[in-house]
């Protein structure tokens, strides 16, 4: 069974800068925003409110990041872009958590410019094969079922 995660907990949690290490969307699986990272920063406590940005490297070797704005709304963040993405929005919860809090399942639902789909992120592990084992070693906490866990594409998380 997932970890019950609340709004005190998850300001502990989530900042920080997190890799993505497995994922179903295909923003990251089209091969031209490789390396992709989530940073968030605690905006306020109540409601809790994060400020993140998504980096990645595009397909010529440059860094290019995403910035938007989480709101926590009892049962999950709405996420809205800022600057020329504010008229977006996207609703993400976080599944479940595992050693120690530093690998982390994130779902976000489906939006009229993006499909629903799976992140499962980590803040420490940086080899490929003991995060791949590790997230199979706690599907469980993670909220995955065996189907999430057959649909996930392992990105590289070796620089």
């Amino acid at each position: 069974m997932p970890s019950t995660l609340n709004a005190d907990s998850l300001a502990r949690t989530l900042p920080g800068t997190w890799r993505i290490g497995a994922t179903n969307f295909p923003m990251w699986l089209a091969g031209n925003r490789l390396q992709p990272e989530i940073s968030y920063r605690m905006s306020k406590t109540d409601p809790l409110t994060l400020d993140d940005e998504v980096t990645f490297t595009n397909s010529k070797g440059i860094r290019k990041s995403i910035a938007g704005v989480d709101r926590w709304t009892g049962d999950g963040f709405v996420w809205r872009g800022t600057g020329l993405l504010m008229p977006f929005t996207s609703r993400w919860t976080v599944r479940g958590t595992a050693a120690n809090d530093d690998i982390l399942a994130i779902r976000f639902s489906k939006t009229l410019r993006t499909p629903a789909g799976l992140d499962v992120i980590t803040r420490s592990v940086s080899d490929s094969h003991g995060f791949r084992a590790a997230v199979a070693g706690a599907a469980v906490e993670l909220g995955l079922t065996h189907e999430d866990f057959a649909s996930l594409t392992w990105l590289a998380l070796e620089r």
